[in-house]
């Protein structure tokens, strides 16, 4: 994809204040989020699936949590994790410019791996996964375990800055973008696409 074209895809929903001051608080605290055509992506997600229960792996400053929250019906609740307590800090502080209720997010402490398996068996409508690169093959297997046949998985990041097509790239992260591609696609329980939307975002679609 070009520059204009990827200019005119990441910016065909422009964002909203709210957004873009999540955004500028998450490139301070070094977490970078999710771009605007990936998040558009995952607000599209939200409202296909009628998502009522959502698990986020990453809280960030709570840019992906703002698109999916707008894309879910009203009375959905959104838990998130991250390890952290200075980004979900800043995540509540965007929820509450947006106007969020309270009780549509449940805001976890803690690493996601030590989370996830406390969480419900086939509970869950949506994964969104954009936390940890090199762990990002554990969390396919505790995602999948947590959605509902139907419900849909996705990983951020998955291009990795143009590194997972270089086979002379062998560092942790990019390794583990690769695993997580190829397990993804392996994987018989799972139909999956890599859209070409940022940095890559792999989504699939559980079937069994």
């Amino acid at each position: 994809m070009d520059a204009p074209t990827r200019e005119y895809v990441e910016g065909y929903l422009p964002e909203d204040a709210v957004l873009e001051a999540a955004r500028a608080r998450g490139v301070g605290l070094g977490c970078v989020p999710i771009g605007a055509g990936g998040g558009a992506a995952l607000r599209f997600l939200a409202a296909a699936l009628r998502a009522r229960a959502v698990v986020e792996v990453g809280t960030g400053a709570g840019v992906g949590a703002l698109y999916l929250l707008s894309g879910m019906p009203e009375g959905g609740v959104l838990t998130s994790i991250d390890v952290e307590p200075e980004h979900q800090r800043a995540a509540r502080a965007a929820f509450a410019e947006a106007g969020v209720a309270v009780s549509r997010t449940r805001l976890i402490m803690g690493r996601a791996l030590d989370v996830l398996p406390r969480l419900t068996d086939g509970g869950y409508d949506l994964v969104f996964v954009d936390a940890a690169k090199v762990e990002y093959p554990r969390y396919l297997a505790e995602g999948v375990r947590l959605l509902r046949p139907g419900g849909v998985i996705a990983f951020d990041n998955v291009l990795w800055h143009g590194r997972v097509v270089d086979p002379s790239r062998r560092d942790p992260d990019t390794v583990a973008m690769r695993e997580v591609a190829r397990a993804v696609r392996d994987d018989e329980r799972l139909v999956p696409v890599i859209l070409p939307l940022g940095d890559g975002l792999l989504v699939a679609a559980k079937v069994g």
